[in-house]
């Protein structure tokens, strides 16, 4: 039992140290609400499926005006979605959305959770996601997050019965399901030997009034919040707050503005004691821990004597409240209130607590030199006793009296153990699954990020209390325009190997150069790079040597890669032999001003694919709409791909080109098309071959998106395997250059297809027909019309993600929409 206590100890501070994100400097009216949040022990936890999917109005409200504990239980990361700031998908794309997540809770004060579950993709209904995701697995990460965090009361963003995304239902079965397990000492007992069970006291669904207006719901149960109010000492209304904090999903393009006055949330009770307020017949006060009458006093007292001039006079009674808390049994909330109560004292007194190295990036094995400084802005005593680092650095002892507003600084050295993990994020360190990532390590499970690599704790003694503060050590330069840059220091393998390209695609027996980058890690690297394939395919040269002096210093080796004579597909991988060990990790990454820079080292390695294919035509304009990667998809089997402006959008300039392509959602993101369409329709009226993608069916920029009546919908096809059928076997799409059979549908990633057509005009032939499992045909996935002397094609089907992923039937489909009319 000692063990478990002292594990649940470290987790618990760990915990806390982590949801602070980083460290902040809190303004006056910041200070006097966080001292007014020391009387409120009460939690609240949101749940719901993706990134962007939380309500950051309640969120802000609860953080900020109840001064609760509030946290946002996000199942996935959002990998399936779209990228509409950079060229990043998948696992890319959800460090990014989860980065995005972690800005939102820095703004709106809450704090962040996941699952292992991952976003696949769109889904019709829980049954499909649950047939995905390993349901147990996800049902055992919310009961780790309840038992985790231990909220009060839970609220969800969707209901349990349907009418949403299947991710959506999915996380509110997960969550009512999770409220009745998280109590239960015979569910997930592995759990318990790091937390006790802990069962909420209620669930709500944050419903709206779409849903009731119409008498569709029973409203008894209903409980109304006005979230809209204004806090004086932030100078925002929780809305305000609210919209910056969703405007940081950037990805998504969910740029917000602020609004004022009233706001109303509706919530619908599901389970335990109704009141009229959500927290009505909870205790969120002192009262609730036996023994804390004490700490109450301090922490009143405190209250009493703050001044926005004179900050520091509120540490004496908060080292009391310190002391006085050592004597309450209950271990979570004591280290919750000591976290708050440390982070005070620090903002109260000016401590700035600094650890700077020297360089953003290290290799396993370097020595490392960092800074420590350390400023007192109060005339409060105290004194730098230690700096404790890694169970591998003996503690740093400095005994150093910090006087007012005059700088400590020290300089340290230590070497990096070979054993260290590089900073790649844990979820991806190993090989997940559809649906799921893979994460054993029960610690790790659903914290939002990986800790710092290295992390000092700096214990301050205060006259004779001594506090320890967690302080991540980064690096800190000076940027000519941006003033001073931080960002997270990143430890990694001595060299790594990128590869050009996600996918190289061979649409016959022509070889294909591909360049591989050797990267330093560390200086005075010398060693031999090379690539493994699959049987069948040739690499040229077998290898090269490479000699680099400087860290980050690059070599660049061209290898030439020959396909085999028939289909086939595989992966190709680079090494790199250093002092006889190998390594196979490439260098990634991510830099957005409104994140932290994110560092990858994954595997080394591009998918090759031999298709069997035939082409015509050659020169292709390319019109880029929400951004995708098909330009370099085509340019990969032999089409010259021109990306075409707006001034270049006339019938006769466009003659030049045996096809026009569309990029996915041009009409959605692209004002000009709104007039240039009659000159594209021009074109194909001319003879021309125009290729529009798929558009959503809302935020058009015309409704003239063909030149005979088509009307889009929300229809689609979710289920990558759903069967689909040739409708038009003679139609030249589906026999020239390439005859489609079947086949081609085999082992598409993520979906068919999205926003087809519902209604268009007899001039269309409909090719091809599929629908997800219990639905109706839809046949609006892929249309034909001749128009004048030429052909315009329409498609929802996915071939944005099917191309990049190197799908071999998609190359084949895709050559011969290129191909009609020739």
């Amino acid at each position: 039992m000692k063990t478990r206590a002292l594990i649940s100890y470290v987790l618990i501070a760990l915990f806390i140290h982590c949801s602070a994100q980083q460290s902040k400097v809190y303004k006056p009216g910041e200070i006097r609400q966080k001292l007014e949040k020391l009387n409120v022990l009460g939690s609240v936890l949101y749940v719901a499926a993706h990134p962007d999917d939380e309500n950051t109005r309640l969120i802000a409200y609860y953080a900020n005006e109840e001064l609760m504990r509030t946290a946002y239980l996000s199942a996935t990361r959002g990998d399936g979605g779209q990228n509409l700031i950079g060229p990043q998908i998948r696992e890319e794309l959800g460090l990014i959305r989860t980065q995005e997540l972690l800005a939102a809770r820095r703004t709106d004060g809450g704090q962040q959770f996941f699952s292992r579950a991952n976003d696949f993709g769109y889904s019709k209904n829980p049954d499909e996601t649950f047939n995905i995701w390993d349901r147990e697995k996800v049902l055992s990460d919310f009961v780790w997050a309840f038992r985790k965090f231990r909220p009060d009361i839970i609220i969800t963003r969707f209901s349990d019965t349907g009418r949403s995304h299947g991710h959506h239902t999915a996380s509110a079965i997960l969550a009512r399901e999770a409220f009745k397990l998280s109590g239960d000492k015979n569910a997930y007992p592995e759990q318990l030997d790091y937390f006790d069970p802990w069962q909420p006291k209620k669930i709500f669904w944050n419903t709206g009034w779409w849903w009731f207006r119409n008498g569709e719901m029973d409203t008894t149960k209903l409980v109304t919040l006005d979230v809209g109010g204004y806090n004086a000492l932030l100078g925002e209304s929780y809305t305000e707050i609210a919209a910056r904090s969703r405007s940081m999903h950037k990805s998504q393009g969910f740029g917000s503005s602020g609004s004022r006055g009233e706001q109303v949330e509706y919530l619908q009770q599901w389970e335990g004691e109704e009141g009229k307020v959500p927290f009505e017949g909870i205790n969120t006060s002192w009262d609730r821990i036996k023994g804390s009458k004490e700490v109450k006093f301090y922490i009143d007292k405190a209250i009493s004597l703050y001044d926005e001039t004179k900050p520091s006079t509120i540490i004496e009674p908060l080292l009391g409240a310190r002391k006085a808390l050592e004597k309450i049994g209950d271990t979570f909330w004591r280290e919750i209130k000591q976290q708050e109560i440390d982070d005070l004292i620090q903002a109260a007194s000016g401590l700035y607590l600094s650890l700077t190295s020297s360089a953003p990036s290290y290799a396993v094995g370097d020595s490392i030199t960092i800074s420590f400084e350390a400023v007192n802005r109060s005339n409060i005593e105290m004194e730098i006793e230690q700096i404790k680092f890694e169970e591998w650095v003996n503690p740093v002892s400095l005994k150093a009296p910090l006087l007012n507003n005059k700088p400590f600084t020290s300089e340290m050295n230590f070497q990096l153990p070979a054993g260290m993990e590089y900073s790649h994020p844990y979820w991806l360190r190993q090989g997940g699954q559809l649906g799921m990532y893979t994460v054993n390590d029960q610690v790790q499970v659903g914290k939002p990020e990986n800790d710092p690599a290295i992390t000092g704790n700096v214990i301050v003694n205060f006259s004779g209390e001594r506090v320890e503060y967690k302080v991540p050590v980064r690096f800190r330069r000076t940027d000519p325009v941006e003033g001073e840059v931080v960002e997270p220091i990143t430890i990694g393998p001595p060299v790594m190997v990128n590869i050009s390209g996600g996918v190289l695609v061979f649409g016959d027996n022509t070889s294909k150069s591909v360049d591989v980058r050797v990267i330093a890690g560390r200086k005075n690297l010398n060693g031999r790079v090379s690539l493994n394939a699959p049987e069948g395919w040739i690499i040229e040269p077998a290898s090269y040597d490479f000699d680099l002096e400087i860290k980050r210093e690059e070599q660049v080796f061209t290898f030439k890669i020959t396909p085999p004579s028939n289909a086939s597909e595989g992966f190709v991988s680079a090494e790199a032999m250093v002092d006889g060990k190998s390594y196979s990790k490439g260098l990634s990454v991510i830099d957005y001003d409104h994140i932290p820079k994110q560092t990858l080292y994954p595997d080394s390695k591009v998918k090759v694919v031999r298709v069997d294919l035939k082409k015509k035509g050659n020169n292709i304009g390319y019109i880029e709409g929400a951004g995708d990667a098909i330009p370099d998809n085509l340019e990969q089997i032999g089409f010259v791909v021109t990306k075409l402006e707006k001034d270049e959008i006339s019938a006769q300039n466009l003659k030049q080109y045996d096809a026009i392509i569309l990029g996915i959602r041009a009409f959605n993101t692209v004002d000009w098309l709104s007039y240039k369409n009659k000159d594209l329709f021009e074109y194909v009226k001319q003879g021309g071959n125009l290729i529009i993608q798929y558009n959503t069916s809302h935020r058009l920029v015309t409704q003239e998106i063909a030149p005979y009546d088509l009307k889009l919908s929300r229809d689609r096809v979710a289920v990558e395997q759903a069967p689909v059928e040739i409708l038009a076997f003679d139609h030249p799409v589906m026999n020239s250059p390439n005859r489609i059979t079947n086949e081609d549908f085999d082992n598409w990633v993520q979906e068919r297809g999205l926003y087809f057509p519902s209604e268009w005009s007899d001039e269309f032939t409909p090719i091809l027909k599929s629908n997800d499992p219990g639905e109706s045909p839809k046949t609006g996935g892929l249309l034909v019309a001749k128009y004048g002397e030429g052909y315009y094609v329409y498609s929802g089907y996915s071939w944005f993600r099917e191309l990049p992923a190197g799908v071999p039937g998609a190359y084949r489909i895709f050559v011969n929409l290129i191909s009609l009319g020739k």
